[in-house]
């Protein structure tokens, strides 16, 4: 006998809607896997619908492998189709540690303070004022109109030297670093320097392209980018010269000469990650390298940090000689959605960035400022290094206890990262010593941010 089904089927479109319910009522478990569902002329009975839309109902989720349907036992639910049981503790292999409680990982912000409020009216403006052809596919490049306000705001920022033309718009920064790497190697670059401490996603997405990717050390000036005459067959090079991540030092003057020095002389390419450039606190920040050389940078920014990564909107700014090479490498069609730009667009000249950029740099300096002081007064022994910038700190450790400080914050629901975590394989000798704590004082909510920084200061050496 098949059980008894309670479907409440809404709107016009029944047979969808009877497909949904009864893909819920398997997947949840009120279906059992093994129960015998009614026949289908009963069931379109009772539904008061043609016996067609549940026979055809209950093919689509045979096909599906949710039921089963054999001649004389009639249609049951699957065994495999059994609800998946989630574990009550949190992590693999019978691990007593505990949930994450407070999240301090790199690469976070706190979403809760994206300023909804203005970006809705920004919309609204922007939507009210939008020509037709901004409903359709769109530049490959971008909206011209967010790539002049761009132009604009990172001249008056960053002293980025940028046309509008030369911009093009991107649905993160991976994405400008894929079209570039692309753009490299048909130009025939085997090889792309790297900083020794960075992300390994980026680092792979480069080993992927087809190049590969030797190190250079960095030091407490950034990376020593007088080695690159060293790096034989070397194209270009990636740098984060504003604020080195994850060291969280600037690159020297005398270092960023040697990089452009390097670029003109064997007619290579600057790769300037400039991720977290309007975030400095004890100073006005340096102006991006690209103002120095702007045929041999290409400059990469990006809407994740100051605003959110939910965007994907991020930007790059091309040397005259390369932008062809990248326009080809993105393709016909825009990647990034044309209202999101024109929200964008509209929120920078309207002067709403700035405003936001202005908030966020205020609480970002007070969070680091009490992690400082904290660390001050319960463990002398941990030094704060790098500058007073972005949106993390580096804690450095005493020698040898980095990973006992991973396992003790996650014992206490911390998450953080070490810098062992962001060392480039081919690093050796006295710059694989670094012990070190990658910490991410932007990525809570000013009520957990007190929580977060006891947790944090109790696991320190």
């Amino acid at each position: 006998m098949g059980v008894d089904l309670h479907l409440e089927l809404r709107g016009p479109r029944v047979r969808a809607g009877l497909s949904d319910a009864l893909r819920e009522a398997v997947r949840s478990g009120r279906l059992p896997a093994g129960s015998r569902l009614p026949a289908s002329r009963t069931l379109a009975a009772d539904l008061g619908i043609a016996r067609s839309t549940v026979t055809e109902c209950y093919a689509e989720l045979v096909a599906e492998g949710l039921l089963t349907a054999r001649q004389g036992s009639g249609t049951r639910v699957a065994q495999r189709a059994a609800p998946r049981r989630v574990a009550a503790t949190g992590s693999p292999g019978g691990s007593n540690r505990r949930r994450a409680t407070h999240g301090l990982l790199p690469g976070a912000a706190d979403f809760a303070e994206f300023p909804r409020t203005p970006w809705l009216a920004a919309a609204r403006r922007a939507l009210a004022v939008a020509p037709p052809d901004a409903f359709g596919y769109g530049d490959p490049l971008g909206r011209i109109e967010l790539r002049t306000a761009l132009a604009d705001y990172l001249s008056r920022v960053r002293g980025v030297d940028a046309e509008p033309e030369r911009i093009v718009i991107c649905p993160g920064f991976h994405h400008g670093l894929t079209l570039t790497a692309r753009a490299l190697k048909a130009r025939g670059v085997r090889a792309v320097a790297v900083e020794g401490y960075g992300l390994g996603l980026y680092r792979a997405l480069l080993t992927d392209a087809g190049v590969s990717i030797p190190p250079l050390l960095v030091d407490e000036h950034g990376a020593r980018t007088g080695d690159l005459t060293s790096l034989n067959g070397a194209g270009a090079v990636l740098l984060t010269p504003a604020h080195q991540f994850p060291t969280g030092v600037a690159l020297s003057a005398e270092r960023r000469a040697a990089a452009i020095d390097w670029a003109r002389t064997t007619g290579g390419l600057i790769l300037e990650d400039d991720y977290d450039g309007e975030f400095r606190y004890d100073r006005k920040p340096v102006g991006a390298l690209q103002g120095l050389d702007p045929e041999r940078v290409v400059y990469f920014g990006t809407a994740s940090k100051a605003l959110a990564p939910a965007l994907r909107v991020a930007w790059l700014v091309a040397p005259e000689h390369l932008l062809p090479d990248i326009a080809a490498a993105k393709g016909p069609v825009d990647t990034v959605s044309a209202l999101e730009q024109l929200t964008l667009a509209e929120f920078i000249t309207s002067g709403g960035f700035d405003r936001h950029v202005r908030s966020r740099r205020q609480t970002y300096r007070r969070r680091r400022d009490q992690l400082v002081e904290a660390l001050a007064q319960r463990a002398p022994e941990v030094r704060v290094t790098g500058m007073a910038a972005g949106l993390q700190a580096v804690l450095e450790l005493p020698l040898g206890t980095e990973r006992s400080v991973l396992h003790a914050a996650a014992r206490q629901g911390l998450m953080v990262s070490g810098m062992a975590e962001f060392r480039h394989q081919g690093l050796g000798g006295p710059a694989a010593a670094q012990d070190a704590l990658v910490v991410n004082y932007s990525a809570v909510s000013d009520s957990a941010w007190g929580g977060a920084l006891n947790a944090l200061c109790s696991v320190m050496p």
